[in-house]
């Protein structure tokens, strides 16, 4: 059951909160103008940008795309070029998280989902989410979503905690099965097909089986966000629809979600005036 007192307090501080990942998108937009970084707005922050001209009201996160080997050249700069206060987090600087999505996080800022674990030492400030994007064979659609899918959902079971009991046991022997297996297929379809015309998140992040046309993303252009422009794919339509179909439509607001069950923008701050 939620705690009204909770979701309201989140609801106040939710534009607080925007405005600083906003701040975080303008310093990674910086390092990629200056190492001519591909990126582009993704998911819900495209959306956003094109429905409302910046954030989805009730939205609190900021969603990037990047090509996997342009990901890789924005980690090895990014942690020279970044204020004091940002912290890119990757499973490499950060082991305690059990996070595959890379993120940028505010290191002065609290942000918490349902799932976060209070008691691991991983950063858990606000961030922005950076999805590497890698080639996709040319194969039907509800192949890629069913493929996807399972390896998706057998990733995050085998990397969630397990305690010892029999239904653990079973479970990781058989998803650990059935992530080789159809990791055997995707393989072996990526030999066999050319994969010059789709593109979309790494598997263990496409749990929805998205494809997306390459000539939908690039060459890439701009978009407004918040009153600035950042760069976006080429033809957003096709992009948004690939992601949700009838995007223009406003979910009912039983359907507004706010990830965050707990979120604070400036901890440090605080900390400062009460002394």
């Amino acid at each position: 059951m939620k705690n009204p007192f909770l979701t309201e307090y989140v609801k106040r501080n939710l534009r607080d909160c925007q405005l600083k990942q906003l701040s975080i998108l303008e310093e990674v937009d910086c390092i990629c103008r200056k190492y001519a970084i591909p990126y582009w707005l993704d998911g819900g922050s495209l959306l956003g940008a094109v429905r409302h001209g910046g954030f989805i009201p009730w939205d609190d996160d900021i969603d990037l795309g990047m090509r996997l080997e342009d990901l890789k050249r924005f980690i090895q700069v990014a942690p020279a070029e970044l204020g004091e206060n940002l912290f890119l987090q990757t499973p490499e600087s950060d082991p305690s998280s059990k996070e595959p999505i890379i993120k940028i996080r505010d290191l002065n800022s609290l942000y918490l989902e349902s799932g976060d674990n209070l008691a691991a030492d991983y950063q858990k400030g606000l961030f922005i989410d950076i999805f590497p994007f890698i080639d996709y064979p040319s194969v039907p659609k509800p192949w890629v979503k069913k493929l996807t899918k399972g390896i998706s959902t057998a990733y995050s079971i085998l990397r969630s905690p397990h305690y010892y009991s029999l239904r653990s046991f079973v479970e990781f022997f058989w998803f650990g099965a059935k992530y080789g297996v159809y990791r055997a297929i995707w393989a072996t379809l990526c030999l066999l097909r050319p994969k010059d015309t789709y593109m979309s998140n790494v598997l263990i992040n496409n749990g929805y089986g998205i494809m997306h046309r390459k000539d939908s993303v690039f060459p890439l252009g701009e978009i407004e966000f918040e009153g600035k422009r950042f760069s976006a794919p080429g033809n957003p339509d096709a992009y948004l629809k690939d992601l949700y179909r009838n995007y223009m439509d406003i979910p009912p607001e039983n359907k507004r979600k706010i990830h965050a069950i707990y979120l604070h923008p400036e901890l440090i701050n605080d900390k400062k005036e009460k002394k």
